[in-house]
């Protein structure tokens, strides 16, 4: 009776856990595969690299995970950002035409000069995107939008509107090469990840930018610096979308301003909130984030697999994220299946069993009352 207690103790406990329907969807996906490929969990070795389904969805998967962690910081102080996807396209396209124009495109110094270049012009909107929303305050989904329509076409300016083909093997490794058997665009996002973490768990700073979104306000009046917070989280998101951007083109070797990072924004969002950051903003998980990034590269990949029509990807792309979202919301799982279920699966929203409300009267009726005079 004790172990049996304990047990439901303990799994009550982990489907508590922030990360516990995430990471259930995500190995769900997974598994909705292996029918369609036998081999999909299968890794294998050639010519020195590893290969296989799971190192694909990581590898294509790396821009999207670099996004929308810069997302979810934006996110955590009440904002949103919705110029990322042309913020790719403008870095992309920036270090494509500069190292194009190099006589030798495989100079180490002219490709890291290209690549610098290209991240200063994502600070740089960065920087516009939190003057605007920290200084004028305008929306942010206002003050955003005006790079998501201005950038594309400034993209388009820089390449004349033609895709840019550029031959440089020291600019392939960001994107598409490999280090240590693994793509080496696994190890920059582990790296940022990585620094991202603890920067904002290790540090004060995750603590002022979730105050700062609890109430920006209030944090100022507090003496937090709420402005340079917001400032600050705008040009990091738009500096993960710069190294987005030179990952997406150095893979293509090539810089497309009209169709690289399109809707990109949209996917970092939706990665946001399966990982369970709340877009209201004053708390957010950089773990959950990576988790939910995940699990939109694998709905992609299991769409290509199970051969959804083409046609169709978007609407069962929705249908399934709407799936999701529904499943992480314990008042919805209280409301479907029931509030045992719910209890059960942590339902903190949903309706009550009867015993807890009963031990909830009671400890309202012992508790002393508060009179005021």
């Amino acid at each position: 009776m004790t172990t049996s207690s304990t047990t439901s103790s303990r799994w009550r406990g982990l489907t508590r856990h922030h990360l516990f329907w995430p990471v259930a969807v995500l190995v769900l996906l997974l598994l909705v595969n292996v029918p369609f490929t036998p081999d999909f969990f299968s890794v294998r070795m050639a010519d020195g690299h590893l290969y296989g389904s799971l190192v694909s969805i990581v590898l294509f998967g790396s821009p999207l995970i670099l996004v929308a962690v810069g997302m979810t910081l934006v996110i955590a102080t009440g904002g949103i950002d919705l110029s990322v996807g042309a913020v790719v396209a403008i870095t992309g396209a920036l270090t494509c035409s500069y190292i194009s124009d190099q006589a030798d495109q495989g100079a180490l110094s002219g490709v890291l000069l290209a690549m610098g270049l290209g991240l200063l012009a994502a600070v740089v909107c960065g920087l516009w995107n939190g003057f605007l929303v920290a200084r004028m305050g305008i929306q942010p989904i206002i003050a955003t939008l005006i790079i998501m329509v201005a950038g594309r076409g400034v993209a388009q300016l820089i390449t004349d509107g033609q895709i840019i083909t550029v031959n440089s093997e020291p600019y392939k490794l960001i994107g598409g090469g490999y280090w240590l058997t693994l793509p080496f665009s696994i190890f920059v996002v582990a790296v940022v990840v990585a620094v991202t973490v603890v920067l904002t768990r290790r540090t004060a700073l995750g603590l002022l930018v979730e105050s700062v979104g609890g109430n920006a306000e209030a944090s100022r009046l507090v003496g937090i610096r709420s402005r340079r917070i917001k400032i600050m989280v705008y040009v990091f998101c738009a500096l993960c979308a710069g190294i987005a951007g030179l990952m997406i083109s150095s893979n293509t070797s090539a810089a497309d301003g009209n169709n690289a990072g399109l809707w990109i924004e949209l996917d970092a969002i939706l990665a946001v909130v399966i990982g369970g950051t709340s877009l209201l903003g004053g708390r957010f998980s950089v773990g959950g984030t990576v988790v939910g990034a995940l699990v939109i590269q694998t709905l992609t990949t299991t769409i290509y697999t199970i051969g959804v029509p083409t046609q169709t990807n978007l609407v069962f792309k929705a249908a399934v994220v709407i799936v999701v979202c529904l499943l992480q919301s314990p008042k919805f799982r209280a409301k479907v299946f029931g509030a045992a279920f719910g209890a059960r699966f942590g339902a903190k929203g949903g309706a009550k069993p009867a015993a807890a409300a009963a031990d909830t009267a009671a400890a309202t009726e012992a508790a002393p009352k508060m009179e005021v005079s």
